[in-house]
């Protein structure tokens, strides 16, 4: 399996344009094992196993949360190694098992550019195959022989978990408060983000400030990252993203930009956001405005304050931990994660 997506790093003659193609150049070799792993562990004499995994990890998709645990261990004075990369293969494996549940409960027709697996081989494949990729996991997870590592990752697997079925409860719920829209990101984003770092982390040290400073990086970056994302599915700041929008919309998702927006709303727009999020009663021009509340209300640049303040408490989280080449590029990844909305 390629490195999907960064293999021309490898031909550019100026230096890679975003820390996260950084962060890729220079951990390439342990990147190359993960990949191997990712290969190998899929395997199975149960043909749609394999065939079902490799169709959504060969997608490649950013490999972010890999690429965190390796950078975490590299940031505070780890060399790389076998444990590490096994930790990094199995926090990938957790993510594409619930991107397989996601599909099949959001009833997603896309994943990756790709139609989604659930399309292809069916809900109940998906649902069985995300299963036995959770179990690949914790096989890597026990392989590093690190109590710590697989009390971090399981914990964290069963935070995702609530956050998803916390999120299933919440839809459609208009009067959603900032405090449960928090708990949800907390659940299904960032507590991947923040295992993966600080068990990322306890590869290289024993010292649990360092981890545990590592671990709320980790923590505020998921954070800032899927409340970024959440504005994304309205255009961001600008018309043209390149990338669908709406997705949310369509699915009664209540996130950060609508819950500003809807705050801000006089009578006839609250009556709108009720309409359209409550309701779920949408027309073909709903969309389009909605995006044009979110942006005239000023939710967006709300939203966007919100994430900044999140990825300034990531950055702050980092100082105490690490200095070097690793902690300047996950700094600024912190920063670009924000700056990818305009």
């Amino acid at each position: 399996m390629e490195l999907a997506g960064y293999a021309e790093i490898q031909t550019q003659a100026s230096p890679p344009a975003t820390p996260m193609d950084r962060l890729v150049a220079l951990l390439r070799p342990e990147l190359a094992d993960v990949e191997r792993l990712l290969a190998e562990r899929a395997a199975s004499p149960v043909a749609t196993i394999p065939d079902l995994s490799s169709y959504l990890i060969a997608a490649g998709g950013k490999r972010l949360r890999p690429v965190l645990t390796l950078a975490s261990a590299r940031a505070v004075g780890g060399r790389g190694g076998e444990a590490v990369c096994k930790l990094a293969a199995a926090v990938e494996f957790i993510h594409t098992a619930t991107l397989l549940h996601d599909d099949v409960v959001d009833d997603s027709d896309l994943r990756r550019g790709k139609a989604a697996a659930k399309n292809v081989w069916g809900a109940s494949a998906s649902i069985l195959v995300g299963d036995f990729l959770f179990a690949r996991s914790f096989t890597l997870m026990t392989e590093t022989r690190d109590l710590r590592i697989l009390d971090i990752l399981s914990r964290a697997s069963c935070v995702i978990a609530e956050g998803e079925v916390r999120q299933l409860a919440a839809l459609g719920k208009v009067d959603l408060s900032f405090n449960e829209y928090m708990a949800i990101v907390e659940a299904k984003t960032a507590a991947l983000f923040e295992a993966a770092s600080r068990a990322g982390a306890y590869t290289a040290t024993n010292d649990d400030a360092v981890a545990d400073a590592m671990g709320e990086y980790g923590r505020r970056l998921g954070r800032a990252f899927q409340i970024v994302d959440d504005l994304l599915d309205y255009g961001g700041l600008t018309s043209v993203i390149g990338k669908a929008v709406g997705d949310d919309f369509r699915e009664g998702k209540l996130t950060l930009p609508v819950l500003y927006a809807r705050e801000a709303a006089d009578a006839a727009d609250r009556k709108f956001w009720d309409r359209v999020m409550g309701e779920r009663t949408q027309t073909e021009s709903d969309l389009a405005h909605a995006i044009h509340l979110i942006r005239s209300s000023g939710a967006a640049e709300r939203t966007l304050e919100t994430a900044r303040v999140e990825s300034a408490a990531a950055q702050a989280a980092l100082a105490r931990a690490s200095r070097g080449v690793f902690h300047d590029e996950l700094a600024e990844l912190a920063d670009h994660c924000v700056n990818r909305a305009f």
